[in-house]
């Protein structure tokens, strides 16, 4: 559906993408994330046929961005960060516009406006100015344009931009809903926009993809960053915290202590870092034991998306 092959972008002496490779699925939700200044919205512009690469190339259903861009732009639906409406226009009027850009017409048209307003939610809004709706509305409009020629594929920039926690749920929730009928890129670099939404994702870092895959899949490709969660009761007076710091840091299959909290009663928290291959929850469970501990919790973690993301861009990207 979109293939992406070595693409490089540069403006002047700044190379803003590098070398990037990757492959969306047909009927997948994929998030693109990444800092300000990763890269994200140049690549939206150049699947869109906004810019043209300096090398490589983009594919939309093996059709070349920059060597047909007008067969591109029938294939898909493109909502930028900022939405383009005109305030003086009602949705009514702005969609009829759209259609006209678009070329749809007849009973094709008044089809087309019909479904993509009912799909996001503007009937109640249909006949107001854009200029007195609030920014969910509007970015609700905005979606209505994009998918008013029912494209297969929709590239969306920062869609939840500037709206409020109800606005951003209500927008989240369309996104789901429009990724069971097409092909969706999420630009994004707010990390519970990908959680709620995405099925796999794209994580870029100065112009190249750090990793990609779900958020489970990079944190295995992460060897060692598995963690287990390990809550235990000392009986008081008996085997200082220290001992038992040192005597946890010393079992087989752990890479390091993350971190270590006190709890009232006794209680010691861990959260570990697991070697490579690493299976250690037994060897503490017996170590406990042995020791006349109480385990109260033994639970392995995965990375969050959140560690996962910090991990990669700060450490400049992964090959």
């Amino acid at each position: 559906m979109i293939k992406i092959e070595e693409l490089r972008k540069r403006y002047g002496e700044t190379e803003a993408v590098r070398g990037v490779s990757f492959e969306v699925e047909k009927g997948r939700v994929v998030g693109l994330l990444g800092p300000n200044g990763a890269g994200k919205t140049t690549i939206m512009k150049i699947l869109t046929g906004y810019h043209y690469p300096t090398s490589g190339r983009a594919l939309i259903d093996g059709v070349d961005v920059a060597e047909n861009p007008n067969a591109v732009k029938r294939r898909l639906g493109y909502l930028p960060e900022s939405a383009p409406l005109y305030l003086d226009l009602t949705p009514s009027e702005y969609l009829e516009f759209a259609a006209d850009a678009r070329g749809i017409y007849g009973i094709d048209r008044k089809q087309a406006i019909a479904k993509a307003v009912d799909t996001c939610g503007l009937g109640t809004v249909f006949s107001k100015p854009v200029e007195q709706l609030s920014k969910g509305y509007r970015q609700r409009l905005g979606l209505a344009q994009a998918i008013l020629h029912d494209p297969d594929i929709l590239i969306l920039d920062e869609p939840t931009t500037g709206l409020d926690p109800n606005q951003i749920l209500e927008i989240r929730a369309l996104i789901r809903n429009l990724g069971g009928e097409k092909t969706v890129i999420l630009c994004t670099h707010i990390l519970q926009e990908v959680e709620a939404v995405c099925s796999k994702v794209l994580i870029l870092n100065e112009g190249r993809i750090a990793a990609q895959g779900s958020a489970a899949e990079i944190g295995e490709a992460l060897k060692g960053e598995e963690r287990l969660t390990v809550r235990l009761r000392r009986r008081t007076g008996e085997t200082s915290r220290a001992e038992i710091e040192k005597r946890v840091g010393e079992l087989s299959g752990l890479k390091s202590i993350v971190r270590v909290q006190e709890e009232t009663g006794g209680i010691l928290s861990f959260d570990l870092s697991m070697a490579p291959g690493g299976e250690p929850g037994e060897a503490v469970f017996e170590w406990a034991v042995a020791e006349g501990l109480s385990i109260l919790e033994l639970s392995r973690q995965r990375l969050s998306l959140e560690e996962i993301f910090v991990k990669l861009t700060s450490e400049g990207g992964r090959s």
